[in-house]
């Protein structure tokens, strides 16, 4: 499977994880549900995807991930279909809860057949561009879907993603695997991941996407609220800062050269996020904006080291490897989606704020410890 089909597969399935968010005020006013309700439709997808993936992880140990990602892919299209036609929003979670069972599926087959595929600094390069490919499909899917819903309907854009799905399914390569090694218990596995440097680092990538969900599955309610921006089109845009932050990120391999480690980039990065944090506090829509392009930023370069890192510090599988890092990473994806909500309607702005720096000085706390603990491993 060339990197390029990967990469636009990789687009696809994280349109069907975002599209919903910036239509959430949408979904809020269309079935009459308070904010922390609508924002529960990214809760019930990230809640499995906090869980499955390691599931899934010792099950690619013994299988072809592409086969893995071909039948995920034909099931979300099928599911995105079935969602355009939900009539009530109980219905809509279930589809999303659905969606969240079989997403990590794909996700962590795309990781895997990184891992398996590429070493060394051709793992950094590919796993970069894998990145780089969610990040797009992040914003991509959250603004088409926002446009779709002001000129035609929400339900269109979900028509094009369940296309192109199968389209990309059906095409794919059916180039096999053999495992690396022989397959052990999963038990065995697990133990593996066991070691100071790599519980750390899924740790702090908890709290740093906790602190990501969070703000992004609210800023349309902040927007409304703070700002008074109620067109979806308009919230869609101001997503543009997503992808600002994207391309600022693009310059963590040049910063990993110049640092000690990449413990030493995630710490200043950390530090970075919180200042971002403190600065998204304000109540001046520019000041607002240019902070949330720093914060995007800050994001995106901890996932684009930490992910490469704990391939290099992990011994276990590839699967095994990745499936532990994404199911922290959607652990603080699930409860940064809904819990920061209830600080939102009972405190507001400035108190949800206060909330994530509390979590992002967690996350900046636990890089700090595990490098110390992987200070032999990284430093040599």
């Amino acid at each position: 499977m060339r990197i390029f089909h990967l990469l636009l597969c990789s687009l696809f399935i994280f349109f069907v994880l975002y599209a919903p968010q910036p239509l959430l005020g949408l979904f809020a006013t269309q079935f009459s549900v308070n904010p922390a309700t609508a924002g529960s439709l990214m809760t019930a997808t990230m809640v499995p995807l906090a869980i499955a993936p390691l599931i899934y992880g010792l099950i690619l140990a013994k299988h072809n991930p592409l086969n893995i990602l071909r039948n995920a892919m034909l099931g979300l299209a099928v599911s995105c279909i079935i969602f355009t036609l939900a009539p009530r929003f109980e219905l809509l979670l279930l589809i999303r809860f659905i969606q969240g069972l079989i997403l990590p599926a794909a996700l962590t087959a795309m990781t895997t057949y990184v891992g398996m595929s590429y070493k060394a600094d051709c793992l950094q390069k590919k796993m970069s561009l894998y990145i780089g490919s969610t990040i797009a499909g992040g914003y991509f899917g959250r603004v088409l879907a926002a446009v779709f819903a002001d000129l035609w309907s929400w339900q269109s854009f979900y028509y094009v993603i369940a296309a192109g799905l199968v389209l990309l399914a059906l095409t794919m390569s059916n180039r096999t695997y053999q495992p690396m090694e022989e397959p052990q218990s999963p038990l065995s596995y697990l133990k593996q991941l066991a070691t100071a440097p790599i519980l750390k680092l899924y740790s702090a990538v908890f709290c740093m996407f906790f602190c990501f969900a969070a703000l992004l599955n609210y800023l349309p309610f902040i927007l409304q609220d703070t700002f008074l921006i109620t067109n979806t089109r308009d919230i869609g845009f101001i997503y543009s800062g997503y992808l600002l932050g994207a391309l600022f990120s693009i310059t963590t391999p040049w910063l990993l050269k110049r640092s000690r480690s990449p413990w030493h980039l995630l710490c200043g990065v950390f530090a970075f996020y919180c200042i971002t944090i403190i600065l998204l506090m304000s109540e001046e829509l520019l000041v607002f904006l240019i902070a949330f392009t720093g914060f995007c930023a800050a994001m995106f370069m901890i996932h684009s080291t930490a992910a490469p890192l704990v391939n290099k510090l992990s011994v276990a599988p590839a699967s095994v490897t990745n499936g532990g890092y994404v199911s922290f990473y959607y652990s603080g994806g699930a409860l940064g989606s809904f819990v920061p909500g209830l600080v939102y309607q009972q405190y507001g702005h400035t108190a949800f704020m206060a909330t994530l720096l509390i979590v992002c000085s967690g996350g900046f706390a636990l890089v700090i410890s595990g490098y110390f603990a992987g200070k032999k491993a990284t430093l040599g």
